[in-house]
């Protein structure tokens, strides 16, 4: 048979496991409290065939009990295996043997020990699976549930299903106890497709329920939490599938801190930690990132809930001014605009609003809605008809019967106009009256934070504007400057790192500009190339053993003229003469000057499972400073590049600053662009990529220091990387 690589999402099986229509439950017994009779119990209102499995017994609970998976009438799609550590591998090798579709298995004491032992028995479960194709889900696994057909494979109690609704969440949690924690919303009205738990992921894990879930009619958005995957790329394929096929996708991602991250050479290396990875390859097929596991939740139902933003501003109704302060902090805060009404919109507002309200945006209809109730019906109508508005957010800040009519008017505005309304509820009685009804419905989204609620809006028209956005592919490189690069990479005679000069020649191969410079040995040709280039000048050491020169004291940066170069020569070779160990000197480097403004690093971080990612910040002696990097996936088309410049808290400074020059973003758009191809060609051969800082001046975008770090392997035969789009 032949094996499925580690990148492929293998969805084989899956339907039979989860969605069975034969479950048989191994080791089946009447003993009370056992995990066996827990799940016959959670079985009962399932609405395909039950086999009870267990030498044992002839019936168990009125059901007949077989004394093996052979002696079964029909092949079961599903076996759970409720066993004992020691019986589990032979069991699941005869499920193997039989063709059942997949296995749950609850036995833990496999590699979450640390014994290898125990991860030797785990890994010969992986080989199972791989060998014949059986799922395996588990070991040490909770279990799944599916709403739709009763199979309640698990030993855990979780609630009964809401009343099945257009707006089922299906939830994927690694940990079990997570996942029977996050059920408990359907107390509150949340409504879900599935639940689906997978333990130590042997074969079975996030990615492979992704890929189901994001096929599933009834499922209408994915809620997953998790702390990390063994190959992670196959996440990102994942997610891309879920982003073809419409089905939103929020993560919370558990285990995010830095702690073991490797030590970089280069500065774009260390700004690009593993989660900022997650969150870059991830983003780019609609990912929605919930930091808070409080939130999770909330931003699923949102998603399962809302259709396709008509317009990209936020209306806000509340009769509270403080409640509407509220809204506009936090709509300022992610970035939701919050235009003004039109003038048909406000003259209604006007005509139904007290003197001491606001009609505007925030549309403050005071307290008197109590008295007048038609009031807030005729300003919510006129925001919806409103077309710089996509979505409304009302406050709901008591909770009482007296406001549970409200429910039905934000749910037909919905209906009527394809505008959701997000009730955001503010009272502390969070299950209050109302409560309930208002989560339940099918259009009506319930927050309980204005934070959640805008982080929510924004994200949603992120989603919609990557849909939407035209296909844009990075521009290709000269193939005979491919060519040359990649074999001066490969040079197995030459260093590891290569100098600033022979870096910024390379990358000078794929069109990115560079300052003129000569590299000179001695004073007297020192003083020929500067009368050449010009001053102002530069002056650096030239040495492959010096990364960052700055730092060393053997860089002079704005030199005026001879008298200046002179002393700027000396010092860096008295400096260059206390470094310890003696560097390799491979000469000077007199540069031209490139003038002021906006600095800028851009390079690479090489990951062995997401691949060659783009990283754009701060430059010059900032770069330690402003740790606020743009990451992407490499390449990038120049659309894509600008949407990083413009994600960088400093973005403002790319218009001009205190009567600085506006910067050419087209121009750094496209110098982003052709590095990301650079990287992207030659991920195999390198480890670091470094450009600090690219100068962004009046019409000119320059690189004007440069580090490439070749892989040790640079030289041993290597498939040649395939051609990557954006």
């Amino acid at each position: 048979m032949t094996q499925p690589q580690p990148d492929q999402i293998k969805a084989d099986n899956l339907g039979r496991v989860f969605n069975p229509k034969r479950i048989a439950l191994l080791g089946a017994t009447p003993r009370a409290g056992s995990f066996a009779a827990r799940t016959l119990a959670n079985l009962q209102g399932y609405r395909g065939e039950l086999y009870l499995v267990n030498a044992k017994y002839a019936e168990i609970g009125g059901r007949p009990c077989h004394a093996s998976l052979s002696a079964l009438p029909a092949v079961p799609d599903a076996v759970i295996v409720a066993l004992p550590n020691p019986l589990v591998e032979a069991a699941v090798a005869e499920c193997a043997a039989l063709g059942v579709g997949g296995v749950v298995i609850y036995a833990s004491g496999y590699a979450e020990t640390g014994r290898q032992a125990d991860i030797d028995a785990q890994a010969r479960l992986a080989s199972l699976a791989r060998a014949s194709g059986l799922r395996i889900l588990g070991p040490n696994c909770m279990g799944l549930v599916n709403y739709g057909c009763g199979a309640v494979q698990s030993f855990q109690q979780f609630p009964p299903a809401c009343e099945p609704g257009a707006h089922a969440i299906g939830l994927i949690s690694q940990s079990g106890a997570l996942a029977l924690s996050l059920s408990q919303a359907v107390e509150r009205g949340v409504s879900f497709s599935h639940i689906l738990t997978f333990g130590n992921g042997v074969d079975v894990d996030a990615a492979d329920m992704i890929e189901y879930l994001s096929g599933v009619e009834e499922c209408r958005a994915i809620a997953c939490v998790f702390e990390g995957m063994a190959r992670p790329g196959r996440l990102v394929k994942a997610a891309e599938l879920a982003f073809r096929r419409n089905k939103p996708l929020i993560l919370c991602k558990l285990a995010t801190g830095e702690q073991g991250a490797r030590a970089a050479l280069s500065h774009t290396g260390a700004l690009a930690g593993a989660e900022e990875l997650y969150r870059a390859a991830l983003a780019r097929h609609g990912v929605v990132f919930v930091d808070r596991f409080e939130s999770l939740l909330e931003v699923a139902a949102f998603f399962a809930k809302a259709p396709e933003p008509l317009a990209p501003g936020a209306a806000i109704v509340a009769a509270s001014g403080g409640a509407g302060i509220m809204a506009v902090d936090k709509a300022e805060c992610h970035g939701v605009p919050l235009p003004p009404p039109a003038p048909g919109t406000r003259a209604v507002l006007k005509a139904n609003i007290p003197d001491f309200g606001s009609a505007s945006n925030p549309c403050d209809v005071t307290a008197e809605v109590v008295n007048n109730p038609d009031s807030l019906q005729a300003c919510l109508q006129a925001m919806a008809r409103d077309p710089a508005y996509g979505a409304l957010v009302v406050a709901q800040t008591v909770a009482g019967d007296a406001f549970t009519p409200r429910l039905k008017l934000y749910s037909d505005i919905q209906a009527g106009h394809g505008k959701p309304v997000c009730a955001v509820w503010l009272s502390a009685w969070q299950n209050g009256p109302g409560s309930r009804e208002f989560e339940r419905d099918p259009r009506v989204a319930v927050f309980h934070s204005m934070d959640t609620c805008f982080y929510a809006l924004a994200q949603w028209q992120r989603r919609a504007r990557l849909r939407h956005a035209p296909e844009t592919v990075a521009a290709a490189a000269d193939p005979a400057a491919r060519a040359r690069v990649g074999l001066a990479l490969r040079d197995v005679d030459g260093p590891p790192v290569l100098t600033e000069r022979e870096s910024k020649a390379l990358l000078a191969q794929y069109g990115v500009a560079v300052n003129r410079e000569a590299r000179v040995d001695g004073w007297p040709a020192a003083l020929e190339s500067a009368r050449a280039i010009g001053f102002p000048l530069a002056l650096k050491l030239e040495s492959p053993d010096v990364l960052h020169k700055t730092e060393a004291g053997v860089v002079r940066l704005d030199i005026q003229d001879e008298a200046g170069l002179r002393q700027a020569y000396d010092e860096i070779m008295a400096n260059a003469a206390m470094i310890s160990p003696p560097p390799r000197i491979h000469g000077l480097l007199v540069q031209e000057m490139v003038g002021a403004g906006v600095e800028l690093i851009v390079g690479a971080r090489m990951d062995p499972e997401f691949g060659p990612f783009i990283v754009v910040g701060h430059g010059g002696v900032l770069v330690e400073i402003i740790k606020d990097p743009a990451i992407a996936p490499a390449p990038v088309s120049p659309a894509q590049a600008r949407d990083m410049l413009g994600s960088l808290k400093g973005a403002a400074l790319f218009d001009g600053y205190r009567g600085a020059a506006a910067v050419d973003l087209d121009a750094l758009a496209g110098l982003i662009s052709r590095i990301s191809r650079f990287i992207a060609d030659h991920q195999a051969d390198l480890s670091e990529l470094d450009i600090n800082p690219v100068i962004c001046g009046a019409g000119r975008v320059v690189a004007v220091d440069a580090l490439i770090i070749k892989k040790q392997d640079a030289g041993a035969t290597r498939d040649t990387p395939k051609e990557t789009s954006a």
